[in-house]
């Protein structure tokens, strides 16, 4: 007996009605990117293992999916190496090639490589996989896409502006009206460092707190002691843990609290420019609230970064986050080319906006008529109107077998399919066609010279 099979934990089959969700809302993201001015790239796959390796903390390149690389490649690993049994050092024999963790670094992989034939700044948007060889969880996979946005060769505060006017915009598109957008500044972050004595360890401060939303105060302060962050440093750290007011209420505490840290402060007047700007500007339907614990743990982003928050009665985590990097670029060699980027989250969003029931009625539909098969006559006369229909952006296809009438209807519930057109021998002598409405259960008789009154019926129903 076959084994049955399977798929590895982490990844998933889609359905065809899944997949015209997902379209909806890549085609929803993708006409705010273009609105916004961003230009489509893609990148492959895979990368080059020192592409990618370093650039994540030691959390994120624990979570690169490495890639063998092809024949007998342990014959090739020294016999030292071999018996040592140390995994980084036989990975760096057996594996020169890895599977994308995001699109970030990527991306700052191609303008180096295309500098000289992109127009900076330089907006792009890419919407493709990532694989991370994380634990499977709800709203967590190991294969998902990203929809990302990023702007390189810019400085100005602008861009933060406009990137949250762009979050604002999707959810609002996609029905999301009650999404928080977090905020903060990883000069904030390094600022607290440097206030409560721990600057040296930045990383693993950063790392400790970004898990907040998923261990708890006690869990992150645990995992800071177990990091060598000192009980002293933690407890001066403590008020950061419960600030409340309003956004610029929670400045004024912060920039007390840094008023030593010459960054810290930086980061508080950067905020502040951007508060104000998106108050004045004023946003559709997202809120927008300041989150000091907001770390967002990869090690690239200097600057301001962002987190959304689906709706508070969805239990899932963020389905967006992005953030400024200085200079993502200069660690393949181009220097001082400053940039910043968001990333929306499909899956996760999929997921929320199936439980909350915000997908159009409509959206899994793959046909709007199906023509019945009664022979080889009647199914030329259908293919006939068929070929018309379709130059009208209409969706229809014709049984492909002339089996019975009642097998035929049973496929014709089964695809939700709204209308039916039958043509029989009746039908073929008197030049008609029978339409029948399924959800309704009437039908209607129209001359086959009369295709145009029967498209403005059906396009009526329809739209």
């Amino acid at each position: 007996m076959a084994q049955k099979p399977s798929i590895p934990k982490g990844t998933r089959d889609f359905s065809p009605a899944e997949i015209e969700k997902r379209n909806f809302i890549v085609q929803t993201i993708q006409k705010h990117f273009k609105n916004f001015g961003f230009q489509p790239i893609e990148t492959p796959a895979f990368e080059n293992s020192e592409t990618l390796m370093g650039k994540y903390g030691d959390e994120g390149d624990r979570l690169i999916f490495k890639i063998l690389n092809s024949g007998d490649f342990i014959s090739k690993v020294d016999d030292d190496t071999y018996n040592s049994k140390n995994s980084k050092s036989l990975t760096r024999k057996i594996t020169d090639k890895a599977l994308r963790y995001d699109l970030t670094v990527p991306f700052a992989r191609y303008v180096v490589m295309h500098q000289n034939e992109i127009d900076f700044p330089f907006k792009r948007y890419q919407i493709q996989p990532v694989w991370r060889a994380d634990r499977p969880q709800k709203g967590r996979f190991r294969e998902f896409y990203q929809c990302d946005a990023d702007v390189v060769g810019a400085n100005s505060l602008l861009q933060e502006i406009e990137f949250i006017q762009l979050y604002d915009a999707v959810f609002t598109d996609l029905n999301l009206k009650k999404a928080t957008i977090k905020l903060n500044n990883r000069k904030i972050l390094s600022g607290i460092a440097e206030v409560i004595g721990e600057k040296h360890r930045l990383v693993d401060f950063t790392v400790a707190l970004d898990k907040l939303d998923k261990i708890g105060k006690e869990g992150v302060v645990n995992e800071m002691l177990k990091k060598g962050i000192s009980p002293v440093a933690i407890e001066k750290a403590q008020p950061l843990f419960s600030l409340t007011g309003t956004n610029s209420e929670q400045l004024e505490q912060l920039k007390n609290f840094l008023k030593d840290s010459k960054e810290g402060l930086k980061g508080v007047e950067d905020l502040a420019i951007i508060l104000d700007a998106v108050d004045e500007l004023g946003l559709i339907s997202a809120q927008l609230t300041l989150d000091v614990t907001l770390a967002r743990g990869l090690n690239y982003y200097t600057g301001t970064i962002f987190e959304v928050a689906p709706p508070a009665e969805i239990s899932m985590g963020s389905i967006g986050g992005g953030g400024r990097y200085d200079d993502l670029t200069g660690i393949f060699g181009l220097k001082d080319m400053s940039g910043i980027g968001i990333s929306f989250g499909l899956d996760r969003i999929y997921l929320v906006m199936e439980e909350l029931g915000l997908f159009p009625d409509n959206i899994g539909r793959a046909l709007d008529v199906l023509f019945l098969n009664f022979g080889e006559q009647e199914a030329m006369a259908s293919l006939k109107l068929i070929g018309k229909l379709r130059k009208e952006d209409v969706k229809v296809d014709i049984y492909p077998d002339s089996s019975k009438m009642q097998k035929q209807m049973k496929y014709a519930n089964k695809r939700n399919v709204p209308f039916i057109v039958i043509i029989g021998d009746r039908e073929l002598a008197e030049n008609s066609f029978v339409v029948k409405n399924m959800s309704q259960g009437d039908q209607k008789t129209y001359d086959s010279k009369d295709f145009d009154g029967f498209l403005q019926d059906l396009k009526l129903f329809l739209n």
